[in-house]
């Protein structure tokens, strides 16, 4: 394949057409008056192994290629590996009903194809992005009329296909823009009387429509610096004062509002799902941890807590690591120990247990990666989940419907620090599950501005 000459094709684009771009709908891309061809990349199907019902009533065509790809991946005992023999099993179920070849017509009016080629389905290793290239070119030249699109979220490979003049897209279905994630809060303005009842009441009417379990900084309309901070009870009704426990999550007090709305989010017992998004040093997964100390280990409120994080690369296969499981998992988990052991620092022992080491081995707290939790029934927890931007959309549903009976679960994550090489700022699971839970009544969203962890750190952040 590497002597394969790529050239330039011209777009056909006849002047009545209507604008090509991908236009995401609230599951797929929105139909449009001219049907298209959709070139899918293996990391799309990897990413979202049900993306071929995602293109209204077009034409899906994956390469042979990509199925020669994908099929490597199928022995991993990863995310990867469930994904891609999820997209095996949904292959061959479609093909009982016709030739893949041929073209099988799907539920919502489009048509998925295989397409192979006889000379070509026998050749050994083919670089795959020169074949789905060279397969858009062939598509483009046998149905000149109709737009051609590859969908991939590698990035040289959209550069690639621009190059030789093709349209390539990423992925849209899933797509969430930062600027559309909730900052979290809102200011509001109220008479001296007004804020001095709050603050004796502890609750009053909603003066706006909100959605539930915002947060808002009450402000006095007469210039002064007296406030308060307040939450939009789940029921969307009233704001309410928030929770503060005395003496601050095992030994950590807040230091700026946002963190007093976190603390808040994660001691109430209605809200079964947090997310807590920030840059590094915000406090998030300390607080985060914390919390879990606190109502798993100290007051009892759940039988335990179960902290996770994703090991990137998500492929990587933990036996590159000497050592048994816990000595292999120990450079990806020392982050969560770095914070127990802050924790049991400052706000002393846990049940009689000062450091994490003999914590983890009392079994009251587990820390395990995400590859672990699938097939899992969670109950009864307390969960924190870690540098969940890391993970896909399809990662966090997984993560998401573990959860059992009684069970809490929080997120953290930073969408400007993101290591997985398939998800970016606005397609990352972390924003789509802030974006898809908006407005529920069992979750709460807070975003942390302002570095806590040091001056330094702060100004590194700000300024690197």
């Amino acid at each position: 394949m590497g002597s394969t000459i790529l050239h330039p094709v011209a777009h056909r684009t006849p002047a009545s057409s209507p604008e090509l771009a991908c236009q995401p709908a609230e599951r797929g891309y929105t139909a449009q008056s001219m049907r298209k061809n959709y070139i899918l990349d293996a990391n799309i199907l990897i990413h979202d192994p049900q993306s071929i019902f995602s293109f209204a009533d077009n034409t899906v065509i994956i390469p042979i290629s990509v199925i020669s790809e994908i099929d490597r991946f199928k022995k991993e005992m990863t995310d990867r590996g469930y994904n891609a023999r999820a997209v095996g099993r949904l292959l061959d179920a479609l093909r009982g009903r016709r030739s893949l070849a041929q073209g099988v017509e799907l539920e919502n009016g489009g048509y998925l194809k295989v397409l192979c080629e006889p000379d070509r389905a026998f050749t050994g290793k083919i670089d795959g992005d020169t074949e789905i290239l060279r397969v858009a070119q062939q598509v483009q030249q046998r149905e000149p009329q109709l737009p051609v699109i590859i969908v991939t979220k590698d990035i040289n490979l959209r550069i690639r296909a621009d190059a030789i003049g093709l349209r390539a897209e990423d992925y849209e279905s899933d797509r969430v823009l930062l600027s559309d994630v909730p900052s979290g809060y809102r200011e509001c303005l109220l008479t001296p009387e007004q804020l001095a009842e709050f603050r004796t009441q502890g609750e009053m009417p909603l003066p706006e429509p909100a959605a539930p379990n915002e947060y808002w900084l009450l402000r006095v309309n007469n210039g002064s610096k007296a406030s308060a901070l307040a939450r939009v009870d789940p029921e969307g009704q009233r704001l309410i004062a928030l929770i503060e426990p005395k003496g601050g999550l095992h030994g950590v007090k807040p230091r700026n509002k946002e963190q007093y709305f976190a603390i808040d989010a994660l001691l109430d017992e209605r809200l079964q799902l947090v997310t807590l998004m920030g840059k590094a040093g915000t406090g998030k997964t300390l607080l985060a941890v914390a919390a879990a100390l606190h109502l798993a280990l100290q007051q009892k409120r759940y039988r335990g807590a179960l902290v996770a994080r994703p090991i990137f690369p998500l492929g990587r296969d933990l036996g590159y690591l000497p050592g048994d499981v816990t000595q292999k998992l120990d450079p990806w988990m020392k982050p969560v120990l770095d914070n127990i052991d802050f924790l049991l620092d400052t706000g002393g022992p846990v049940r009689g247990y000062s450091d994490s080491a003999r914590l983890l081995e009392s079994g009251l707290m587990e820390i395990q990666p995400l590859t672990y939790i699938r097939g899992r029934s969670i109950s009864h927890r307390f969960v924190v989940v870690d540098e969940a931007q890391n993970l896909t959309p399809l990662e966090v549903k997984t993560v998401i419907t573990r959860m059992g009976q009684d069970a809490k679960i929080v997120l953290t994550g930073d969408p400007y620090q993101i290591d997985n090489p398939y998800v970016d700022g606005d397609s990352n699971g972390f924003t789509y599950l802030v974006n898809r839970f908006r407005g529920q009544a069992v979750a709460a969203h807070v975003e942390l501005h302002k570095g806590e962890r040091s001056p330094l750190a702060e100004l590194a952040a700000n300024l690197l």
